[in-house]
């Protein structure tokens, strides 16, 4: 029993830009995302609307606070505003992440763009496929680097940089990627996420600020001059001066400032040692001397070091996953006998590589240089390849020879040890077991599956009868509702979760279930197989261990007690990398110190090829080891505390606000959506207000908040904000044009109590309402409520507010006397005036700190000029000191020739700074000139509707 009065009204405080001063920034995104969001969280997004965001923010929350959601709060933001050109560039193991995150938590759809579906679009005719319409972008660093040319010609809303101190070296002239990425996406707004903005030095804040403003320090020499001494060496002046700088940009929250909010698990590690038979370790010291030699016919030349770590992959993974590619080897010795030899190369890459998932980041990262060899006759070629092929042969038969695996009976005692501990723990009796190899994890599912477990396979393709048979139960199970999305491999990913989470004991997976997918039902991890990659690893647990996972989370890792080298790897990423215990997995200062986890790799893989005994093996592990130590060794501790942290009873208070005021807001835009819906789809659906929920055509639909709470997805419709459905009644009730009438509000027939209405009861009266349209530093709109009772005595804003929160009935037409018009117009105009007042102050602030920042800036810039005159003086100095020393006449003349000439440059330098000084000058006129332009105020209004009121 409400009016469409009501509808329409609700649809604009639904939709309109609110300032990034208060949490109504973040409507449509709260009322649209699909996790209950934390404060911080909010808080952050805030920020980086305040920062402003057309140049960007630098969120640095600690790992595991969520920083994906804070992004994903952004997004969903623009994307609600029709912002809609937004990449997304990350490392290449986090883009299936992005998207799932994406879709599954805000709705918003993406595409992941690499070369393949790259050349396919232009293929199709499509110019540039970074366009993309109603679709985030979501690419790899690399990628995106490689085709700057056409990123470039994107007038992007927002780019994201995922792990962005990868990118916090670009002051270095040798960082190609990162240097190149900057120039490609400068001048658009961005965000960068890291947890570790600082590692070793304040240069790479400095590399890491100028993506997002290039005026907040001097230049790169400036910096290094007054900042880059080392923290002990800088003066408080200059300490304050840099917090200063950096804090309308910078954001960091600590994982201890949130405990209030965010509960934390542990993480138990369990190592399973097992010790390999003779016939396996035989297996394994000769296939491993094999790929030791420096001439081998059965691998390329130009992927010689990398398809050698596929095949340690493998040689550490099963016997059954050996045999197969030790016959795939001699197969290609076959073919090069029968018409390759000219080329002594082998592109059977694919080959090799088909048995594991996930490698393209690897690929993608690991540079080699082709491996040279002596120049050798067809016959030595000949009866080279015929030996190494007999040689194969005879590991291929010891291979198939073999059929019990110890790694896999080791596998049996540990899954028993697992499920007591999550007995014990009172979790799930679940356990998703890694493994590199997809032969490995054919092999597992068959041994388990005899032991009564029920099973279910994830990797790359999911193409086994059992996934396809999975799918279409998931697909029958979800056509009522919108779960299904379109895209068949991510319904298969998310069928197979969902079948694990409801019917499987376990989930043996590949790499691929190490991204883009939620096991937080699942506390028990088992690396059946230890990638080198730390950061491989920690995603992998980082699937169960993550926000939102209420049990202790037990990790088991087996160990070969007879590999001096695999006892060395895991002592590195137990104890160096502590990935396996406590409460938050691997520090940031840790993980953050390797620029690249595939770099690690490589080295680890260099050890194992050059090293032939344990001495040598030792030896080569303690070296790594102290160059471990050198880059996690936390040199600026001291400066990221002082200059990246706020006050902890500061920080809280803020969150505590933050808390209150989100959900203050959110049951309001609920309660506006509900209302709106119940209007506009009256005719169309069947409401139910007790459940939340609506019917149309056999769907149901229910409000998200409700779904949130009962946990009850099942064959139910998300309803929110950015539903098509939601979408076109805000539109219809936007759209309608309402003429003047009599309408009668029944707080007799409202549940609840508002005292400012009740004292209300039986008077009547006159209102307006407009909409107030407002762009200057940034959009803001205002719904402008204009009121009088029928004594002439103004109605507040928000007792108008309150008076929509009423049933009421809408009666016949009316016309407005011109005096009560006049009067309303006068109240309006009165509103408008303060609301624009109230904005003028804010733009007065950010005026005066644009300025402040280009005084420094331009400051900067002049004392370089000075400095560099200064550091003449102090070497024309030296030279004539050293001059008075010297007693051959040339060299005493050559000496004073090369004074003379750093004085004539001084005197040059003295006679130019002036000049310089004014350019610097006339650069940040020009620079503020455009930020004025800015700060215009272009005021427009649209009249929505008028009635008179009367409550009963």
């Amino acid at each position: 029993m409400s009016t469409y009065y009501h509808s329409q009204y609700y649809a604009y405080e639904l939709t309109k830009q609110n300032s990034s001063s208060s949490i109504g920034r973040l409507n449509q995104s709260l009322i649209n995302a699909t996790v209950d969001l934390n404060p911080h969280q909010v808080e952050a997004a805030l920020f980086a609307f305040r920062a402003p965001l057309e140049r960007g923010a630098l969120l640095a929350d600690e790992v595991g606070l969520g920083k994906t959601i804070e992004a994903g709060l952004i997004v969903s933001q623009l994307w609600a505003e029709r912002k809609r050109n937004i990449l997304i560039i990350v490392p290449p193991p986090l883009r299936k992440q992005w998207s799932q995150e994406l879709l599954e938590k805000f709705y918003i759809p993406s595409i992941v763009l690499e070369n393949k579906n790259f050349k396919e679009m232009q293929a199709a005719g499509i110019m540039n496929p970074f366009y993309q319409q109603d679709m985030v972008v979501i690419t790899s660093l690399y990628f995106a680097k490689n085709k700057a040319i056409e990123l470039r010609r994107v007038n992007w809303d927002l780019i994201i940089f995922d792990e962005a101190h990868r990118l916090r070296n670009v002051y270095k002239k040798s960082n190609k990627i990162a240097r190149a990425l900057r120039s490609a996406t400068g001048g658009f707004p961005k965000l960068l996420l890291t947890a570790t903005p600082l590692q070793n030095s304040l240069m790479e804040l400095y590399g890491l600020i100028s993506f997002i403003d290039p005026h907040i320090f001097g230049d790169e020499i400036s910096f290094r001059k007054q900042f880059s001494r080392g923290t002990k060496e800088l003066s408080q002046a200059d300490y304050i001066d840099l917090k200063q700088r950096i804090s309308p940009v910078t954001h960091r929250t600590l994982r201890r400032q949130v405990t209030e909010y965010v509960k934390y698990t542990q993480r138990i590690p369990i190592t399973q040692k097992f010790m390999p038979t003779n016939e396996e370790w035989e297996l394994y010291e000769k296939v491993s001397s094999y790929l030791q030699r420096d001439l081998l016919f059965a691998l390329p030349k130009s992927q010689r070091s990398l398809m050698t770590l596929v095949i340690r992959k493998i040689l550490a993974s099963s016997t059954f996953a050996l045999t197969d590619t030790l016959q795939s080897l001699i197969k290609s010795l076959d073919e090069l006998l029968i018409g390759k030899i000219q080329d002594n190369r082998l592109n059977n890459e694919e080959i090799i590589y088909q048995d594991i998932d996930e490698l393209d980041d690897t690929i993608e990262e690991w540079n080699e240089e082709e491996i040279e060899i002596d120049e050798l006759t067809e016959e030595e070629i000949i009866n080279l390849i015929l030996s190494e092929k007999r040689e194969l042969e005879s590991y291929y038969e010891l291979a198939r020879s073999i059929t019990k695996n110890s790694k896999g009976g080791a596998l049996l005692l540990a899954l028993d040890e697992g499920f007591n501990k999550m007995r014990e723990l009172g979790a799930n009796e679940k356990a998703v077991i890694f493994t590199e190899s997809r032969r490995t994890q054919r092999y597992l599912k068959e041994m388990l599956t005899e032991k009564g477990y029920n099973v279910v396979m994830f990797n790359g393709q999911n193409s086994d009868s059992d996934a396809k048979r999975i799918y279409e139960w998931w697909i029958e199970k979800h056509q009522y509702d919108d779960k299904i999305t379109g895209s068949k491999t991510a319904d298969m990913r998310a069928a197979l979760v969902e079948y694990f989470r409801e019917h499987a004991d376990i989930m043996v997976a590949t790499e691929s279930a190490s991204e883009g997918i939620n096991l937080q039902f699942c506390s028990l991890v088992v690396n059946y197989d230890l990638p080198w990659n730390p950061q491989r690893i920690e995603q992998r647990i980082g699937r169960c261990h993550r926000y939102g996972q209420k049990y202790d989370v037990v990790v088991i890792n087996f160990l070969n007690q007879k590999n001096a080298a695999d006892q060395r790897v895991y002592d590195l990423l137990s104890e160096k990398f502590k990935l396996f215990e406590g409460l938050f997995g691997s520090s940031d200062e840790i993980l953050g110190s390797l620029e690249s986890g595939v770099d690690f790799e490589k080295r680890i893989q260099e050890i194992y090829q050059n090293c032939r005994t344990a001495e040598e093996i030792d030896d080569a592990f303690n070296r790594l080891q102290e160059e471990l130590d050198e880059q996690i060794r936390i040199k600026m501790q001291d400066t990221r505390i002082s200059l990246m942290e706020n006050f902890d009873d500061e920080v809280r208070e803020k969150l505590r606000d933050n808390f209150e005021q989100t959900t203050i807001q959110l049951n309001k835009l609920e309660r506006f959506l509900w209302n709106l819906s119940k209007i506009e789809g009256q005719r169309e659906a069947v409401f139910d207000d007790n459940s939340l929920t609506f019917i149309i055509d056999k769907k149901k639909y229910q409000l998200m908040s409700q779904i949130k709470k009962e946990e009850s997805t099942n064959n139910v419709v998300h309803y929110r904000l950015s539903h098509p459905l939601a979408e076109k009644w805000v539109k219809q009730a936007k759209g309608r044009v309402l003429i003047p009438k009599e309408v009668t509000f029944r707080y007799c027939d409202y549940q609840g109590k508002i005292s400012v209405i009740e004292s209300l009861v039986g008077t009547d009266g006159w209102l307006y309402l407009d909409l107030l349209n407002v762009e200057s530093v940034e959009t803001e709109q205002y719904l402008i409520f204009s009121a009088v009772d029928n004594s002439g005595n103004q109605i507040d804003q928000d007792i108008c507010e309150k008076l929509f929160l009423l049933p009421a009935i809408e009666h016949e037409e009316i016309e407005i006397p011109n005096s009560i018009n006049n009067t309303l117009q006068y109240i309006k105009e009165c509103q408008v005036e303060a609301v624009l007042n109230s904005i003028m102050e804010r733009t007065a602030e950010y005026m005066d700190s644009e300025l402040e920042k280009l005084d420094r800036w331009a400051k900067d810039l002049k004392l370089k000029l000075e400095a560099e005159i200064d550091e003449l003086s102090v070497e024309i100095d030296y030279l004539k000191k050293e001059s008075k020393s010297i007693r051959n006449l040339q060299e005493k003349l050559g000496m004073n020739k090369k004074i003379k000439e750093l004085e004539k440059k001084r005197n040059d330098m003295r006679r130019n700074l002036y000049d310089q000084q004014d350019k610097i000058d006339e650069q940040k006129d020009l620079l503020f000139e455009e930020i004025e332009a800015k700060l215009q105020q272009k005021v427009t209004n649209k009249h929505l509707f008028a009635l008179k009121w009367r409550i009963i």
